[in-house]
């Protein structure tokens, strides 16, 4: 593989899954051939983005409230709602309890439905909820996690998407490049978790292991594979479990 071909699917990558601005090439078969490989870097923005915010926010003292608001808010500011919108169009689908047609149907819908509307209320409500727990060392504790979360999220969604639908235009090879790339993103955010905190850590792959393995029998029985908004909706769920996971921990070792 080429350096600019690298630069390209990076380019691409941030282009597709964030809301940041970068600069404008031709998407081509070549270039996004690997996207997915460097999926995970935006995580890795959008969580040094938290951990500089969550040291502001001490410097400046903000309150908890104001915290959780922009906490909350944050992944949409970098991801521009993309995720979240595959979680609510997911949520609409699995809601109708129609057969397998219909649900692909309903993904493919660019209305919003009002399943969508709730599920998306209700996803924003309780993360804010959640980061308004966590004080002192157990808020820069839950931040740590989190901005880990977000590396390992998407590693794994990668992995999914490598041999999903939404990557049925590459072949084996360049599927087991990807799958390669995201392991050893997935690996390092998992070592990074248990040299953090052990316990928490241990607890945390657990919690994301299982959500995978849900997500992945949900997809294959509810929708026949995986989609671009299934992805998106398991980002989403995975993102939160591990929230819920990291203050219920902080709140107990008070």
């Amino acid at each position: 593989m080429k350096i600019r071909t690298l630069l390209e699917s990076l380019d691409v990558a941030f282009s597709m899954y964030s809301a940041i601005p970068m600069p404008q090439i031709e998407w081509n078969e070549r270039n996004m051939k690997y996207m997915m490989a460097f999926f995970p870097m935006v995580g890795v923005v959008q969580g040094a983005l938290l951990l500089g915010f969550s040291l502001l926010a001490q410097a400046l003292g903000l309150g908890f409230v104001l915290f959780a608001a922009v906490a909350a808010l944050l992944p949409l500011f970098v991801t521009g709602g993309i995720h979240l919108d595959g979680f609510c169009d997911t949520v609409d689908a699995l809601s109708s309890h129609q057969t397998r047609e219909k649900k692909l149907e309903i993904l493919k819908d660019p209305h919003t439905g009002a399943f969508a509307v709730m599920g998306c209320v209700a996803y924003l409500l309780l993360t804010f909820a959640l980061w308004t727990q966590p004080q002192g060392s157990g808020r820069w504790l839950t931040v740590q996690m989190m901005a880990v979360g977000f590396v390992l999220s998407r590693s794994m969604s990668a992995c999914a998407k490598s041999s999903g639908l939404v990557h049925s235009f590459s072949s084996a090879a360049q599927k087991r490049n990807v799958r390669i790339a995201a392991a050893v993103f997935a690996a390092a955010c998992v070592l990074l978790w248990l040299w953090i905190h052990p316990l928490l850590g241990a607890v945390l792959t657990g919690c994301c292991l299982l959500n995978f393995w849900y997500y992945y029998r949900m997809s294959q029985k509810q929708f026949g594979g995986i989609t671009g908004d299934l992805a998106g909706y398991f980002l989403q769920l995975n993102e939160i479990i591990i929230l819920l996971a990291s203050v219920l921990y902080t709140l107990s070792a008070r």
